[in-house]
């Protein structure tokens, strides 16, 4: 009976020391898997070395903050990236600087226009007059810029025939666009009608004197056609324009 009780307790004796052998070994397993402890976890996220969760984007927030202001912590974070990355008062300035620009811009395109034409005078122009061979009863003015300086004519030559006290009318229909402007040289042209081809004017009469006169009061003695010239209530002048057939298509 003893001897069974030795092998009885010698067997329960190895079969501890096995269970204790296999949970040391499962134990040391463990550790050679290489599972970080929540310790080590801890401080690797304390240390920063290690990529942070998504939860830390408030952190990120705050560097970024960091950046853009400038002295800031962390906790102003919000604040920096209110201003996009970029110094206090860089977005006035950036601002001043643009409105400088279109400042300097608009004087330049002010700067850069060329200046209007002053009006002509009977002093810098020289006007002669010739019949016209078509149509008939048509006089033809023609206005050349003797002076140094581009000038714009009047709308219209103001026709004074003889004694006549009245501007004849003028054709509405030979307006141009604009005023007929004249460089040196150059020669700007009108049409006159003298009288009604059938005989319907009235209170018609012949003279050899034509003056016009100018905006700034200066007055243009023309030489009439030897002979003169018949004129009735047919009398019209066209505008002033830049070809001699355009001012007699009226």
């Amino acid at each position: 009976m003893s001897a069974r009780r030795i092998t009885r307790t010698r067997l329960f004796a190895a079969t501890t020391v096995a269970l204790a052998a296999l949970s040391l070994t499962a134990c040391e397993g463990d550790e050679l898997t290489g599972s970080p402890a929540p310790e080590s976890s801890t401080s690797a996220s304390a240390d920063g070395n290690s990529a942070r969760p998504a939860g830390g984007a408030k952190g990120d927030a705050g560097d970024t903050g960091d950046t853009g202001a400038t002295g800031s912590t962390g906790s102003t974070g919000s604040a920096g990236s209110t201003g996009n990355g970029k110094a206090p008062g860089s977005g006035t300035g950036a601002d001043k600087s643009s409105g400088g620009n279109a400042s300097a811009g608009s004087g330049g395109t002010d700067g850069s226009d060329s200046e209007v034409p002053g009006a002509c005078s009977a002093a810098d122009v020289r006007i002669t007059a010739a019949n016209a061979p078509r149509p008939i009863n048509h006089l033809l003015l023609t206005a050349t810029n003797t002076g140094s300086k581009t000038c714009a004519l009047p709308p219209y030559p103001a026709a004074r025939f003889g004694e006549a006290q009245a501007v004849p009318p003028v054709a509405e229909s030979s307006k141009p666009q604009s005023l007929t402007t004249l460089a040196p040289g150059e020669s700007g042209y009108a049409g006159v009608r003298l009288s009604s081809g059938d005989g319907s004017g009235e209170n018609g009469y012949e003279t050899t004197a034509l003056t016009i006169p100018f905006e700034d009061g200066s007055i243009a003695r023309v030489k009439l056609p030897s002979g003169g010239v018949y004129v009735d209530t047919a009398l019209t002048v066209t505008y002033w324009q830049t070809s001699a057939s355009n001012a007699l298509e009226y």
